[in-house]
């Protein structure tokens, strides 16, 4: 499959996604649905500690890296960085944030970075292909058995068909959606599994929780933007 690169200014490598349905599935309450996507563009990688550096002044993460994916980070520290990747490349900014009234608007029509949402993020793993990994775990994904129990520099596993890095394992990935409010409130989806976990875990469908304040060694986030359709 031809990959297509995104122009970004020079500042974040960023591959076109083709539109597309996708069909979710959550195991613990047996639902399924499918959602129809627009064409949208998506980092080849993980956001790395350099990058989060450039961008917020911040490193947070609690292993040291230039090249490592930024951990430790929160779904709002997430999101204020997708804001201020679309102010340094002089777009609109998706999101209105307001942490302390918990409320996160995001403006669908903005040229601006986002979080992808998880049907995009699962769509983008799959990459066209129906089963539970684009290839050989071991070959695509730094896990549990393989990692040494530590994260690793980003893009240095097997991209899969759409030449995108690390959508399993290496750090789970923030996405914009809410797990499911009626039971867990303001808890976000995660997704992708990470450098400390089991291979059942790292599987395209697999959706995880996460309270959006919470900063985890094994978390982290991959910028997305809209592409015209």
């Amino acid at each position: 499959m031809r990959q297509k690169r995104v122009d970004s200014g020079g500042r974040l490598d960023l591959i076109a996604v083709p539109p597309g349905r996708v069909l979710l599935a959550d195991r613990r309450t047996q639902r399924t649905w499918s959602v129809d996507l627009a064409p949208y563009a998506l980092a080849v990688h993980p956001l790395t500690q350099d990058d989060y550096a450039r961008l917020t002044g911040e490193r947070p993460s609690a292993s040291a890296g230039g090249r490592l994916p930024v951990e430790s980070v929160s779904w709002w520290d997430a999101v204020r960085c997708c804001n201020a990747l679309s102010e340094e490349q002089r777009l609109t900014p998706a999101y209105r944030l307001d942490p302390e009234a918990e409320q996160a608007d995001w403006d669908a029509d903005a040229d601006g970075y986002r979080l992808p949402t998880e049907a995009e993020w699962e769509h983008a793993c799959r990459a066209g292909t129906d089963a539970a990994r684009y290839g050989e775990l071991d070959e695509i994904a730094w896990y549990r058995g393989n990692s040494g129990e530590r994260p690793h520099e980003v893009g240095g596993r097997r991209p899969n068909a759409f030449g995108l890095h690390d959508m399993l394992g290496n750090v789970w990935e923030w996405c914009w959606d809410l797990y499911d409010p009626e039971v867990y409130g303001t808890y976000r989806v995660l997704r992708g599994g990470g450098w400390f976990d089991e291979h059942w875990s790292c599987r395209a469908s697999v959706r995880r929780r996460s309270h959006p304040t919470l900063r985890l060694e094994d978390v982290g986030f991959r910028p997305a933007r809209n592409l015209p359709a």
